[in-house]
């Protein structure tokens, strides 16, 4: 963690010319765009996977009204089709599987008060006068919602209300697009499960003002920024 905790702070040392005090969260941001960048190839495969499931459904459709009284040879024909049309059913997962070390190291590195056996300096930087090491109980102790470090929260909620609105509207446009299956593959029952997935699924968005809620601030970054990104990349590439 010590060679991480040293990245962080030559990207700091680079940009304090222009960001001063906060120059430890630019770098937070910073990092997290160029996690993104990295995992941008795995993102546009993930988009173009789910395009091409969705030109599967309606073979899929007529595999359920072949087999709809044999589960086990419907899901052994519908594994066999998308490993025949190569369509990997996970490719949409792969994405946020590939950030979630970056965020831990993040996580970790903003929770521990050493590094390598010395002090963990990191804990000193803060988002103007929120400590990145932080979290939101700490700001409404120190002064509430309305405190110098409760506004930081108050700023990054409403960023993170705006791009959660931004991406259930998106969700329900790529649900209302390509409609749940249904048993059978006519105008029939949903398949058992989807309607009550399908009701939630785009309130998921929003899971991210809790997570900035409970974690350091110096993660909270690294969330708000990767899923700002995620919403403006699924824009462009879902369209």
């Amino acid at each position: 963690m010590s060679v991480f905790a040293s990245l962080v702070e030559h990207l700091a040392d680079l940009l304090q010319p222009l960001f001063g005090a906060t120059s430890a969260a630019a770098a937070i941001v910073l990092f997290t765009a160029l996690v993104r960048l990295l995992v941008h190839p795995l993102s546009r495969a993930a988009a173009r996977g789910q395009k091409a499931r969705a030109a599967l459904q309606p073979r899929i459709a007529e595999l359920r009204a072949r087999h709809h009284r044999d589960p086990e040879r419907l899901q052994r024909a519908v594994l066999r089709l998308h490993t025949e049309e190569k369509v990997s059913p996970l490719s949409g997962c792969l994405p946020s599987l590939f950030q979630l070390p970056a965020f831990f190291l993040l996580y970790h590195l903003f929770s521990s008060e050493t590094v390598g056996g010395r002090a963990n300096a990191l804990l000193g930087h803060e988002l103007f006068a929120a400590p990145l090491g932080g979290r939101w109980t700490d700001a409404l102790g120190d002064g509430g919602v309305f405190g110098a470090a409760g506004l930081v929260y108050v700023g990054l909620f409403a960023v993170v209300a705006v791009v959660a609105a931004f991406g259930y509207r998106l969700t329900r446009r790529s649900m209302a697009a390509h409609p749940a299956p249904v048993a059978g593959g006519g105008a029939a029952e949903p398949v058992p499960g989807v309607a009550a997935v399908t009701r939630f699924l785009p309130f998921t968005s929003f899971f991210t003002l809790v997570t900035v809620a409970v974690v350091p601030l110096a993660a909270a970054l690294y969330v708000v920024t990767s899923t700002t990104w995620s919403v403006a990349e699924r824009a462009v590439l879902y369209r």
